[in-house]
């Protein structure tokens, strides 16, 4: 399995691939949602997405939003972000994300999320 984790944050990328390494999912990452779609065209079979809302050049959403028209319907998006209105979580889910789960997280929050979305069992 493959994942793509897009977040500005180079810390919160090596947080998620040490959570994601040890369930045997390959990682690769982008720092913002133009490199998201750059690594989607150039590196093909992610399974999964984990996409920050809140980045420069291109936010997480305006990336789901491209991912979708372009047709990567495949690819499980998970939105992972600090903004946790229901407002937010809406629009994130109408661009397109499959899951959504808000910073600060555990590891068990994101492994029930990954189970929700059928990539890992519960």
């Amino acid at each position: 399995m493959r994942a793509l984790i897009v977040d500005d944050s180079r810390f919160v990328r090596t947080h998620l691939r040490s959570l994601l390494a040890p369930r045997g999912i390959e990682c690769e990452e982008a720092a913002d949602g133009l490199q998201g779609l750059e690594r989607l065209h150039t590196c093909s079979g992610f399974d999964l997405a984990l996409v920050d809302w809140n980045m420069p050049g291109m936010s997480g959403l305006d990336m789901v939003r491209q991912m979708r028209a372009e047709g990567f319907a495949s690819v499980k998006v998970l939105m992972v972000t600090t903004e946790a209105e229901n407002e937010f979580i809406q629009r994130a889910l109408d661009a397109g994300a499959d899951e959504y789960l808000m910073k600060p997280f555990e590891d068990e929050a994101l492994a029930d999320k990954l189970a929700m979305l059928g990539l890992v069992e519960a």
